[in-house]
């Protein structure tokens, strides 16, 4: 394995099963770990939009694997999706309080990732 596609192959394995768990059949499985419901049409075409999002990006990063001429936008694509949604939570904890555990400790998993995405993009940018 490569060191500077590590974050990638991580957010990858992360981001796929999240985006399946988040879109694919949204009104049963979500109740079950949050404290909501989806119950309207408009609801479950947000999750099953976040679900194409995170399933498009994770592409992307697959190719920044395979692929040495997508790794630098692969890098920062995941350096900003990472620190979009962590810089998303940490407003949400102070302007809404805590949220659900799986929330919580995702957002130190995101904000680790996307430090770590910019690290090894400076890192090995030189090198490609």
């Amino acid at each position: 394995m490569n060191r500077k596609n590590v974050h990638l192959i991580v957010s990858v394995a992360i981001v796929i099963p999240t985006a399946f768990f988040y879109g694919w059949n949204p009104e049963h499985v979500l109740p079950s770990f949050f404290d909501f419901q989806v119950k309207t049409a408009d609801l479950k075409s947000v999750f099953r939009a976040i679900m194409g999002l995170y399933l498009s990006f994770s592409l992307l990063w697959i190719l920044g694997i395979v692929k040495p001429f997508f790794w630098k936008v692969a890098t920062l694509s995941n350096a900003f999706f990472m620190s979009g949604i962590a810089l998303g939570r940490l407003l949400s904890l102070f302007l809404d309080g805590k949220s659900s555990d799986l929330f919580f400790y995702g957002f130190f998993g995101e904000a680790i990732l996307g430090i770590f995405a910019f690290y090894q993009y400076q890192k090995y940018n030189q090198s490609i």
